[in-house]
């Protein structure tokens, strides 16, 4: 098969013929038709990412088709259309039991633990346990665009978060993470105020569903600013970027007992940001994380998809071949454009 390789961290990745992948007993191949590129890939390719064993191909957000099958595997047929959350459980520990495989205590991680789909073909572990069905009218771009951004927004909104009508989200940053938590809070019935230092992210945020936006590179205080347009600050709040300034920021435009939820990624100098802990103590906030969804929850989220509440097609703004993946990989941390870049040709 063919796919993105690379055999030293922060070097650039090449094209290679690599033997195809063979399912596990338990697993399933899928035939790669789309799949995302994620500032997650960006992170494992600079060598963020402990998992990750070289050489090593990215790729975790993904959609195809299934092309061989495990002997072990009861629930899928080749040719089943599908997609796989990110964080796959193995379905016999403690926390699987609970129904809680995105913290799984043995994960399966394509793209991370294991080799991933910038590649024509991808090897699925536990495959009844992670593996989701795709409706016929769902195209695959769309499906592989949910992948990691937009599950955990959904989990981070929906689950996490438990935004409820009428009130009020602070969403901080505006690429695919933030534009999806942007869309599924809107959908819900939210208020959201949409945070970004592009001009081009928060108008794709206002079309989505934003009620207002701060730019934080013109406003003097984005805490205050967010304070004002809500009122007192927001119920709900997430930093959707990963940096400590806007990690700081979410916690501290919270009201009274409000939610910050971290859904970028914090790793390396951003590992250990600063936090405004006497405002959490003082005004009883929640923090919690939001590291991707369980397989058994897409079917509410396909579920406002497939009734139009949902549109995450919107948010697709590049589709490219896995020639051009490398440069959109290695250029992730730059921020270059809006929407979620798809791979479609193989």
């Amino acid at each position: 098969m063919k796919a993105v390789v690379f055999e030293q961290f922060s070097a650039p990745p090449q094209i290679q013929q690599l033997p195809d992948p063979t399912p596990e007993p338990h697993g399933v191949v899928v035939k790669v038709m789309a799949n995302g590129v994620c500032r997650s890939d960006w992170h494992g390719w600079v060598g963020h990412d402990t998992d990750i064993q070289l050489p090593h191909v990215p790729g975790h957000e993904l959609a195809g088709v299934v092309e061989a099958v495990g002997k072990d595997v009861t629930q899928w047929r080749i040719g089943d259309r599908v997609t796989v959350p990110f964080v796959g459980g193995c379905g016999t520990c403690p926390e699987c039991h609970s129904g809680n495989q995105q913290v799984c205590d043995s994960q399966f991680q394509p793209g991370f633990t294991h080799w991933g789909s910038f590649a024509e073909y991808v090897s699925i572990h536990y495959a009844d346990v992670n593996l989701v069905a795709l409706p016929e009218a769902l195209d695959f771009a769309t499906a592989a665009s949910l992948g990691c951004r937009f599950v955990t927004s959904f989990r981070a909104v929906v689950d996490q978060g438990k935004t409820a009508a009428g009130q009020w989200v602070a969403v901080h940053g505006c690429g695919g993470v933030g534009l999806s938590a942007v869309m599924i809070a809107n959908a819900i019935g939210a208020n959201v105020v949409a945070i970004d230092i592009s001009e081009e992210a928060l108008n794709l945020a206002r079309q989505l569903g934003a009620t207002a936006t701060v730019n934080a590179a013109k406003v003097p205080n984005v805490v205050e600013a967010v304070a004002e347009i809500t009122r007192g600050g927001a119920h709900v709040s997430l930093d959707a970027l990963g940096h400590p300034t806007t990690c700081f920021n979410s916690i501290s435009n919270l009201r009274k007992r409000g939610k910050h939820v971290q859904v970028g990624l914090m790793l390396a100098e951003n590992s250990t940001p600063a936090i405004p802990m006497s405002k959490v103590i003082a005004h009883e906030l929640e923090i919690l994380g939001s590291h991707g969804m369980q397989a058994h929850r897409y079917d509410a989220m396909l579920a406002m998809i497939q009734s139009g509440k949902l549109a995450p097609e919107q948010l697709i703004g590049k589709r490219i071949n896995l020639e051009q993946s490398i440069d959109a990989l290695m250029n992730m941390d730059k921020f270059e454009g809006a929407g979620v870049t798809v791979v479609t040709e193989f």
